[in-house]
């Protein structure tokens, strides 16, 4: 035996302690459970949604000879905790089981497996890494809701439940804090008792949780790369976008400035027409008005010269006919005369009455 034990390392054989610690929801029943393995009251355990344990605590006790020690955390696990402070509350739990927990005992009530609560076990599986899933047992709390029905039947109605206890190599056990009987501790241990044997006596190592947390730090690392992957992609699509629609604002904007160029354009036409429109109407007006002045002038001169004529040509043509009066021997030649006078009068005074 002893050689084993130094082939395979720390083991609980020849009565070595058995270190358990106890995870899960708060309201689960750690801290009852932690009392009914060791016995006697060393955790306060009241039910409440809030965590009462605060911190991890740890305490020793003896079961039938088996030197135990239960590590009792508070609501680690809980969703609404603090990232950051969850793992410092690990970190010490891991030294209280120093140097390293047999079994962690998942602890779950009995009842619907709910979604937060599936969330808590995939965050727990998370955290302490695959290696601890050899060193994990599923422990559901309040037996005594069974009734006569096996825990089997309650297992096939839920694949999430079958899921779980299949990821802790379907090790998995029914206990109730309501019994006094100590049968139900003795199994209990038996059973951790064969778990730690199957996996040769070792158990769970810091350097495991801290492999663990290698990993998650590596996939923190991957995811965080992913998503400035992603944003990054997103900012060059939401950059296209930007400037795709900023182009086509431009282009709409550009398209109205010249609609309104055009419309002023047409606008300043339209008055520089109207304008010069009104422009040669009032030039048209000013040259009838200087044309009827001109002609007005005109018919004036014309008229007074013809009346002057007309006078002139009178008084020849009584001085003519006086001269015919007085006997002039120039008869003929008067007459002559005489009848030009008359005929220059006619047109003369034709001309005037047509102007």
């Amino acid at each position: 035996m002893a050689s084993k034990s130094a082939e395979h390392g720390p083991n609980i054989y020849n009565n070595e302690e058995i270190r358990i610690v106890l995870v899960g929801k708060t309201g689960a029943g750690k801290s009852s459970t932690a009392n009914t393995i060791l016995g006697e009251k060393k955790f306060e355990a009241k039910f409440s949604f809030k965590s009462f344990t605060k911190q991890c605590a740890k305490a020793d006790g003896e079961v039938d000879g088996q030197q135990v020690a239960v590590i009792d955390t508070p609501g680690l696990f809980d969703t609404c905790e603090d990232e950051e402070k969850t793992k410092r509350d690990i970190v010490q739990c891991i030294s209280y089981a120093s140097p390293g927990p047999h079994i962690f005992l998942v602890v779950i009530r009995l009842g619907r497996f709910t979604e937060e609560e599936k969330n808590m076990v995939q965050k727990i599986q998370q955290i302490f890494g695959e290696e601890a899933d050899k060193y994990s047992m599923v422990l559901f709390t309040h037996g005594d809701l069974l009734e006569e029905e096996p825990i089997e039947e309650l297992l096939k109605e839920d694949e999430d439940l079958q899921e779980l206890v299949s990821r802790c190599n379907s090790q998995y056990y029914v206990f109730n804090n309501k019994l006094k009987n100590r049968s139900q501790v003795r199994e209990l241990l038996n059973k951790i008792r064969n778990i730690t044997e199957k996996n040769g006596g070792r158990h769970y190592t810091t350097e495991m949780f801290q492999e663990a947390e290698k990993k998650i730090e590596e996939e923190k690392q991957r995811i965080l790369k992913e998503n400035e992957e992603q944003r990054r992609k997103e900012l060059e699509e939401l950059k296209k976008e930007i400037e795709k629609k900023y182009e086509e604002k431009f282009k709409e904007a550009k398209d109205d400035m010249e609609k309104q160029k055009q419309r002023i354009l047409k606008e300043n036409e339209e008055q520089r027409r109207k304008e010069l429109e009104e422009l040669k109407k009032e030039i048209e007006k000013k040259y009838e008005e200087k044309f009827k002045e001109a002609k007005d002038d005109m018919e004036k001169k014309l008229k007074a010269e013809c009346e002057k004529k007309l006078s002139e040509l009178q008084e020849k043509q009584e001085t003519a006919a006086r001269r015919q009066a007085e006997g002039s021997p120039a008869v003929i030649s008067g007459i002559g005369i005489m009848f030009g006078l008359v005929t220059a009068i006619a047109v003369i005074a034709s001309f005037c009455s047509i102007s």
